[in-house]
């Protein structure tokens, strides 16, 4: 694809916190300039552009005086409550500077797990896109849970990347891109320049994170990639500390590590239902329901249901699972648990018999079931 291409297109682009803060000293706010004036340049060539960008909880620590990042969710909540005003101050400061506007988004993967409020956040987004406004998103950290302990941005700017159809996901970070070993242990390591995003010899070569104020790791960079992919989105994994990285990028220069996908792109519905992180249960399907499922050619009946885990309502999103455990399929069930339970391996003409009632005649129509 040559450099003039790229008019009309949308990229995210995340930033990490291991390169978006400087030591002891909050934000690093020579690089975040830096990156603005290449927003700017981008959005004047015609680009969308929507940041993810981390950094609120250590901004919030530098603030308060904490060294450490605390295990405590409501100390956590705390310091990304006080860091995220300096956050978004200083990108809204430093884009004024070249005319653009700013916008700030805050989501929860509850938002984007409920269809409504998913709908409502695409057309926030786009409509922002299309003012020319660049909006500026993080995880809303001050009312999330378990997602501040275990969740990260790399997964949140991977489901914005769906949410908006991006062309592109940029993510930031303070490495050059993905190694075939441990370059801070082998210096023989060589960089990986590209990849099929979902190949698992990838996440082989990824290791754990090596920051103290971030939360995730190069093997959540892999997985927001092949996340990302399933809109058809293209992913660089790429050091944010080279000069004009993201002109470069623009101008076809070879930097980082290039995913792309082999997957078919799903429509809109198909991506909200593969890209949802809240599963609520599982069903284990035996070997015929499991390959009609893989074929795309049937709905999720009874008959081929073998058992059920967890507990969940009619509507919500569960998996669907082989016998080795693997999950082939999700997708929205037309029964709770406990009335799938009662109708384990039976014909759909059954269900009336065994329940005194009947929905639907399968637990999972294709229509709302997408294979993973």
């Amino acid at each position: 694809m040559n450099a003039t291409s790229y008019r009309g297109q949308r990229w995210v682009i995340k930033i990490g916190s291991a390169l978006i803060t400087a030591e002891k000293t909050g934000l690093n706010l020579d690089l975040i300039r830096h990156w603005c004036e290449q927003f700017a340049a981008l959005m004047n060539d015609g680009l969308e552009i929507v940041l993810v960008s981390s950094g609120s909880i250590a901004e919030g620590m530098h603030r308060l005086g904490w060294h450490t990042r605390p295990n405590s969710i409501h100390e956590l909540q705390a310091a990304a409550a006080v860091g995220q005003m300096g956050l978004v101050k200083t990108y809204e400061s430093e884009l004024k500077t070249h005319k653009i506007p700013t916008a700030q988004v805050l989501l929860t993967h509850e938002d984007l797990s409920n269809r409504k409020r998913y709908l409502n956040a695409r057309s926030t987004l786009s409509t922002l896109l299309g003012l020319s406004v660049l909006p500026v998103v993080n995880e809303n950290d001050t009312v999330t849970t378990d997602e501040i302990r275990f969740g990260d941005n790399d997964n949140l700017a991977a489901l914005v990347s769906n949410l908006i159809a991006a062309d592109r996901l940029v993510i930031l970070t303070d490495q050059e891109g993905l190694f075939d070993s441990d370059p801070r242990s082998n210096p023989a390591a060589k960089l990986v320049e590209s990849g099929i995003a979902g190949d698992p010899r990838l996440l082989e070569m990824a290791g754990p994170s090596g920051s103290a104020v971030g939360s995730g790791g190069m093997t959540t960079k892999l997985l927001a990639a092949e996340r990302a992919s399933r809109a058809g989105t293209e992913t660089i994994i790429v050091s944010g500390r080279i000069t004009d990285v993201l002109l470069r990028l623009k101008n076809d220069d070879k930097l980082g590590t290039y995913l792309n996908s082999d997957r078919p792109k799903l429509d809109a519905r198909k991506q909200w239902l593969a890209n949802q992180l809240q599963v609520r249960g599982e069903l284990a399907v035996d070997a015929g329901a499991r390959d009609k499922i893989a074929a795309g050619a049937s709905s999720l009946l009874a008959i081929g249901v073998t058992a059920v885990n967890g507990r969940f309502n009619r509507g919500e999103l569960v998996s669907c699972v082989d016998a080795d455990g693997r999950e082939i399929a999700r997708g929205l069930v037309n029964y709770n648990a406990q009335e799938i339970e009662k109708l384990l391996g039976c014909h759909s003409k059954e269900i009336e018999q065994r329940l005194g009632y009947i929905d639907e005649p399968e637990l999972i129509n294709r229509d709302n079931m997408v294979s993973v």
